[in-house]
């Protein structure tokens, strides 16, 4: 690699923090860290009181990246969680042959559209792969995590313990590049409300018995169904998806049958105003991802 190529990718890591946006190595040509592992490590490099993992290590402090980076090329790392961000990761379809499967684009494209919003116009990046990095500032107070699928179909986040790789980066089958907006939106409050990890439904304590149980899920079906009535327009599918996440523990529990939750909330989506098939499409997901996470009740000694 020429020294004008180095040059660039140090100064990427410089820009980027500069905006204040947390940067780690990545090994050259590569989306891996460059960091060593837990493994191997020495207790040395920063890591006298104890391993630091890439996301603790990554920096804004230009003089330990202007060090880093004249080792090697090392394409850049940006840690999203400490750099309070939230990075939708919009990906292409593998199978280049098949043209029905839609693009991640597409669907959050498709996605804020039903939630009355327009895709937002905030800084992003081309991926080498052909996809897209759209980045948004992380919402105070809420510790937000990696998702993969959780929005739709080839769309991603990068959050707490995620990380992307940022523009200037090269690897054998491109190069990352900034695309549109240099400023960074915050990120809307329909995909927040998605992205927010499900409320804890009332449970009952430890020992209590089935029928108690099943009276707290009925309290909580009750309740929750009144959150989507009084949802804000423009939030109410997302309020939807996330009372099915909340109710779907309660089917795997056996203490609800499917039907009722899905007749109730059905219902309750379509007066608060969402269309029929938006209301079956946002439950089947959220039950189907609900119910395959909590096969175990927490409470159970």
């Amino acid at each position: 690699m020429t020294h004008d190529a180095r040059s660039a990718l140090l100064h990427s890591a410089l820009d980027a923090a500069q905006r204040g946006w947390h940067v780690f190595p990545l090994r050259p040509g590569t989306k891996r860290p460059a960091l060593h592992g837990e493994q191997a490590c020495t207790g040395t490099d920063g890591c006298a009181n104890g391993h630091l993992k890439w996301e603790q290590r990554a920096t804004t402090d230009p003089d330990r990246i202007q060090a880093a980076w004249s080792r090697a090329p090392f394409n850049v790392g940006i840690a999203t969680g400490p750099s309070g961000l939230v990075v939708v990761d919009l990906d292409i379809p593998k199978d280049k042959s098949s043209s029905d499967a839609p693009s991640g684009a597409a669907t959050f494209g498709a996605l804020c559209q039903r939630a009355g919003d327009a895709v937002p116009d905030t800084y992003r990046t081309r991926t080498a792969s052909g996809g897209e990095h759209l980045y948004f500032t992380a919402p105070d107070r809420v510790r937000l995590a990696n998702t993969a699928g959780t929005i739709g179909e080839l769309v991603d986040t990068r959050a707490w313990g995620g990380y992307v790789v940022a523009a200037g980066s090269l690897t054998p089958t491109g190069a990352y590049e900034a695309l549109r907006s240099p400023l960074v939106a915050p990120l809307p409050a329909w995909l927040q409300s998605i992205l927010e990890p499900a409320p804890r439904a009332p449970q009952a304590p430890p020992m209590a018995l089935a029928g108690q149980s099943r009276r707290y899920a009925d309290v909580a079906l009750t309740s929750e169904t009144r959150n989507i009535a009084s949802a804000q327009p423009g939030a109410r599918e997302a309020a939807l998806f996330r009372v099915a996440r909340a109710l779907g523990r309660f089917v795997a529990w056996g203490d609800l049958p499917r039907s009722v939750v899905e007749q109730a909330l059905q219902e309750a989506g379509e007066a608060a105003g969402l269309s029929a098939s938006e209301c079956r499409s946002t439950l089947r997901s959220a039950l189907n991802w609900s119910i395959a996470h909590n096969q175990s009740r927490r409470d159970a000694a």
